[in-house]
């Protein structure tokens, strides 16, 4: 059974990583809030593979319940704001709610009493570890069912609006996998969990994730390099300033002056571009005022 859990941690990391690399040249920051997300689904499938092959004991129980259970959905909830709001104001504030909110889940899941007996279990449920109706069991009631419905309403928001658009059928369908994704974890999963059943709870780990990383994938694709080749300097439309305009990672509206590409290589490409404009305006000007022999 551990085998699922430590592949579902293998595509968080992976998925974290395209994130920091991306983050790393656009700064945006719901790129750095969907990668911390990752890497805390990493460590927290991480911990399931732990206590499923050697046994749980209390400091891998509350990783994989603090970082689990509780804190990855509200960061890729505020990564889903963050993207939708483009506010640096909203982001200032989703970072302080977010620092308040890590730190009550941790003081809350350390200071509460350990029932050891649960933990002999092959998947230990929040409710027999830390006792029905406590603070710590009632976490992610709490701050995960809120995030996870933000979450998956700005994605299924996305998709409404981009729909029928041949354009973005990529981001469209992208969308759509995101928001089935973050259910297969945050529903399916959470109630394979609640009831013990480490095996189905084990395959959800896996299926919820890859279903996330295919979604943004695809929602990142590229246009085709025909349609590319084809666009000219002056069949690019004319940019709006200050009016909302669609993302490029998932369609959402947002106030920037110029469209973001959504990867790495939009850069690159971006910058080809610039380099074949400027060459045909050198061009266009030596055609004009030709040079003396």
């Amino acid at each position: 059974m551990w085998v699922f859990p430590l592949a579902a941690g293998g595509v968080a990391l992976m998925f974290a990583a395209q994130l920091v690399r991306q983050f790393a040249v656009r700064r945006r920051p719901y790129q750095l809030f969907w990668a911390l997300a990752m890497l805390m689904y990493g460590a927290a499938s991480l911990a399931v593979v732990v206590g499923l092959a050697r046994g749980w004991d209390p400091p891998g129980f509350e990783v994989f319940w603090v970082l689990g259970a509780v804190l990855n959905v509200p960061f890729l909830a505020a990564g889903e704001i963050d993207l939708l709001s483009r506010n640096r104001t909203v982001t200032a504030v989703l970072w302080l709610v977010l620092i308040f909110v890590s730190a009550y889940a941790v003081a809350a899941t350390r200071s509460a009493t350990i029932h050891a007996a649960a933990l002999a279990e092959d998947l230990p449920s929040g409710r027999d570890v830390l006792g029905p109706g406590t603070l710590a069991h009632r976490l992610p009631q709490l701050i995960s069912i809120p995030s996870y419905l933000i979450l998956v309403g700005g994605a299924t928001w996305s998709a409404w609006r981009m729909r029928g658009r041949d354009d973005l059928r990529d981001r469209f369908t992208g969308s759509l996998w995101i928001a089935i994704g973050a259910t297969v974890i945050a529903g399916v999963g959470s109630a394979f969990a609640a009831t013990g059943n480490a095996p189905l709870f084990s395959v959800s780990l896996l299926a919820g994730i890859a279903a996330m990383f295919w979604g943004f994938r695809r929602a990142s694709t590229r246009p085709p390099d025909a349609l590319r080749a084809t666009a000219g300097p002056s069949s690019r439309p004319a940019r709006r300033r200050g009016g909302p305009q669609q993302d490029p990672v998932y369609g959402h509206a947002s106030t920037r002056d110029e469209q973001e590409g959504p990867s790495v290589a939009s850069d690159e490409r971006d910058g080809d571009q610039r380099q074949g404009h400027a060459a045909h305006r050198e061009q266009n000007a030596e055609d004009l005022h030709p040079r003396e022999g």
